[in-house]
């Protein structure tokens, strides 16, 4: 059996999409989603609200070997592929997969890069990394759990390659956060 979607679609997915265009706006600031009825197991809220509100029949997406497959085509609709490198959409539950596989865009066309969803286990502002660029008017400050231990290395290579680079959404819960490709994370010091 799949479970349902939002409650209401209309007014929840409107509430979802402004909560994340807020959230790539403002980087590293967390803004809560509406919450499902019942998301699908390994799906937390937050992760079901966006690929609910974002993937559709034209946006590959990959999944990991977690992310329930029937449910995302039965309220989607979208392709689902094999490979991460060919998705515009990585749905990533368990571990993250390196950010280098990932489409990066081209020179020409920057926004054919992919976006990574990542459920993590917690976010929380004013502690943790220091955060800045486009967006933030001084810094931000954002701890996030549930990351690889090489996540900032990942992260500065992926920034080298500006305007090219992969966007990232990290869902907690029913709460979200987004990292433009053009922030600037640092350790906190």
């Amino acid at each position: 059996m799949i479970s349902a979607g939002f409650a209401d679609p209309a007014q929840d997915s409107q509430r979802s999409f402004r909560a994340v265009l807020e959230a790539i706006s403002r980087p590293g600031r967390i803004f809560a989603l509406p919450p499902l009825a019942e998301p699908p197991a390994p799906l937390r809220g937050a992760l079901a609200s966006v690929l609910l509100t974002l993937a559709d029949a034209d946006t590959p997406v990959w999944l990991d070997a977690a992310a329930p497959l029937d449910w995302l085509r039965f309220h989607c609709g979208c392709p689902v592929v094999a490979q991460p490198g060919a998705a515009r959409f990585v749905v990533a539950t368990g571990a993250m997969p390196a950010l280098a596989g990932l489409a990066r865009g081209t020179e020409e066309e920057p926004h054919l890069a992919a976006t990574l969803l990542l459920q993590v286990a917690s976010l929380r502002a004013g502690e943790g990394w220091r955060l800045t660029g486009p967006g933030i008017e001084r810094e931000h400050r954002l701890a996030v759990a549930g990351l690889p231990a090489d996540f900032l290395a990942q992260w500065a290579a992926n920034a080298a390659g500006f305007p090219r680079g992969v966007d990232i959404v990290l869902c907690a819960g029913d709460s979200l956060a987004c990292l433009p490709r053009t922030v600037r994370i640092e350790e906190a010091g």
